[in-house]
């Protein structure tokens, strides 16, 4: 899939009667061929809506941001693109037998979603080379960016923001958590899954965080981990709001649109000092003949009908922290007899999507944070929503 520059923004495709009636302001996303349209939705008639669906993943190694972060290059805020924000995280605590046994951490959830509020609403008012006048504009067209759901499970963390004036159709969130850690259950790994219904489209997001290692049958621990989440994953009827309708769906496959996002963990399975020599030559594609993810994917296994946008980036795994430089000793010496506790490089942390009506826009990885081992990746994607004009209107 070709990646770079996104195209303009994704276009509405709706008439008149309906778009006044389903949306209070204009999004990103603008009406198109509206002055021609004397179009009508009649009761159970149905047209499409596109909005731009960010997604991101990182795993911040267990490190408690400092005040300073600034997430704005990573969530590409001076674009102001995007409708939807969907953002998962990985140990955000440190994976100690305190934080994954004992009472939940909030302060470091509650610490990065101000950083994400910040960085999202930082440029609602006025923006590089306009004036007042133009930044007020911008902030009554496209609104501030409000947190319709979040969830923790040990060290992973989702957090899901979007335009004001959309949040009102968002409507039936759920969150299911599995636990797929120490004895197959605790939430040292697992996933968190989030799920909303976006007018008359379903929509889920797994955060996920697989089994670790780079040792001969840890590739099949991985996949037993995703099946795993595939399969104990289910969302409740109820989940403090009005009930949820019985079509809606409970299962992750279920659902009209899906991204599975995270530190999958999957590494490249070749002779190590050859990957090694590889990587010193930056020959990414040739690495990735022998990524572990790739593989699953082109054989149609555990990842039967997922589809991932083309990889045209260095590995996100593993670097010094504070640091470009890869955690690992590349010419022996004092520290070659410690060789194996130094992990070459991988693609730990991917985003993947199945269902139609999603399309790819861009697939990145983020290399000027280096607050912690892995590198952030985000995609963003334009999604085709229905909706579907009821009685009521």
């Amino acid at each position: 899939m070709a990646l770079g520059k996104s195209p303009r923004p994704a276009q509405m495709i709706w008439p008149r009667s309906a778009a006044s009636r389903v949306l209070g302001h204009r999004f990103v996303s603008e009406f198109v061929g509206l002055e021609n349209s004397s179009m009508k939705l009649k009761e159970g008639q149905s047209e499409t809506v596109k909005y731009r669906v960010f997604a991101g993943t990182w795993n911040v190694g267990g490190v408690a941001p400092p005040d300073d972060v600034d997430l704005e290059d990573w969530l590409d805020t001076k674009a102001d693109s995007y409708d939807i924000y969907v953002l998962g995280f990985q140990e955000i605590v440190p994976l100690n037998p305190r934080n994954v046994l004992g009472p939940k951490q909030r302060s470091a959830a509650m610490k990065w979603q101000q950083l994400i509020g910040d960085a999202l609403n930082s440029r609602r008012g006025v923006r590089d080379g306009e004036d007042a006048t133009q930044g007020a504009a911008m902030h009554q067209e496209h609104g501030v960016f409000r947190c319709v759901m979040s969830k923790q499970m040990v060290g992973i963390f989702v957090s899901v923001w979007v335009r004001s004036g959309l949040s009102r159709h968002v409507r039936h969130p759920g969150v299911s958590r599995v636990g797929a850690g120490v004895l197959g259950r605790l939430g040292n790994k697992g996933a968190v899954s989030v799920r909303f219904l976006l007018h008359d489209t379903s929509f889920c997001f797994v955060c996920c965080h697989l089994a670790s290692g780079g040792e001969e049958g840890d590739a099949l621990r991985r996949n037993a981990d995703a099946a795993d989440i595939l399969s104990r994953t289910s969302f409740l009827k109820y989940s403090g709001g009005a009930p949820a309708p019985d079509e809606l769906p409970k299962k992750i496959l279920d659902h009209d649109r899906v991204v599975l996002l995270g530190d999958l963990n999957y590494r490249i399975a070749m002779d190590d000092a050859d990957a090694r020599q590889l990587v010193r030559a930056r020959k990414w594609s040739m690495l990735l003949e022998n990524d572990e993810l790739l593989l699953e994917l082109s054989k149609g296994r555990q990842f039967d009908g997922w589809r991932e946008g083309h990889v045209t980036f260095a590995p996100t795994y593993k670097y010094h922290r504070n640091s470009d430089q890869f955690y690992w000793c590349a010419d022996g010496g004092a520290n070659a007899g410690h060789q194996k506790q130094h992990r070459a490089p991988a693609w730990c942390d991917r985003i993947l999507w199945r269902g139609k009506g999603m399309r790819q826009l861009r697939y990145e990885r983020c290399g000027g944070y280096r607050l912690s081992d892995h590198r952030p990746v985000r995609a963003v994607f334009q999604a085709v929503c229905e909706v579907v004009e009821s009685k009521d209107g």
